[in-house]
């Protein structure tokens, strides 16, 4: 029952965002600075972590490939789909739920124990619009940080096949070009939006429901992490099933 009851809160908290608008001028202010702190500062460890990861699957791969029957471009086939189909949509995602997602859980938990949400409701602002709406849509350019991590983990991929004498620059090249689907672009980014939203309103649900202290709240944002996790481990299952199935 408190399952189905923290289900009903979700979708309660998600009809109030959208609810009783917060001022645009003041909106604006909000967004931009959630597209600083949400988007902007994930850049630097989605770059170290997309360049390595990419390196370490080209390597296993060549690793891997000893039947002389075996074209060598398949390193490179084998880390663009790797990168693009699941490395960079869903790792990165999970690990956002871990740095993004504690973040967000922490401060608007943050504001419920020092009851600034309190304060928000008596001055008759909408405290869910004003603290969560700006963030689904700072989320929105989620996807150009996916696309940073595709091209860093191909990138880091040919970096370590080349230098790591695996490959030729011209076969690991040659192994991305092969027998490309654009639509695996597209499903990828399709998911990268759908995470999105669970990165922006599941942890915000957790830190506007929180009850107790301070240590509630580091509570609260581990409890964030294994939500957000499983559900975009389960929204990966459904979404990979139904377009790619």
């Amino acid at each position: 029952m408190k399952f189905l009851a923290d289900i009903g809160s979700y979708f309660i908290m998600l009809g109030k965002v959208f609810s009783r608008p917060t001022k645009a001028s003041v909106l604006w202010d909000l967004i931009l600075k959630e597209i600083d702190e949400l988007i902007i500062n994930s850049l630097g460890i989605v770059v170290f972590i997309s360049f390595f990861v990419g390196g370490v699957v080209a390597i296993q791969t060549a690793l891997n490939i000893d039947n002389p029957f075996i074209p060598r471009y398949l390193v490179g086939f084998a880390t663009r789909q790797s990168v693009i189909l699941e490395f960079a949509p869903t790792f990165i995602s999970i690990i956002m739920a871990g740095k993004m997602g504690s973040f967000i859980t922490s401060s608007i938990g943050s504001m419920r124990v020092t009851e600034q949400i309190d304060a928000l409701e008596v001055m008759g602002i909408n405290p869910l619009n004003y603290l969560v709406f700006p963030k689904i849509v700072a989320l929105q350019l989620y996807p150009f940080v996916i696309a940073v991590a595709m091209f860093l983990g191909i990138l880091g991929g040919w970096a370590a096949a080349v230098y790591g004498g695996f490959n030729t620059s011209d076969e690991f090249i040659q192994g991305v070009q092969e027998d490309f689907t654009p639509f695996h672009v597209t499903y990828a980014f399709i998911k990268t939006m759908v995470f999105a939203f669970i990165l922006a309103t599941v942890p915000s649900w957790q830190g506007f429901f929180m009850k107790g202290g301070a240590l509630e709240v580091g509570k609260a944002s581990t409890k964030s992490f294994v939500w957000t996790s499983v559900l975009l481990i389960i929204t990966n299952y459904i979404i990979t099933f139904m377009l790619l199935s």
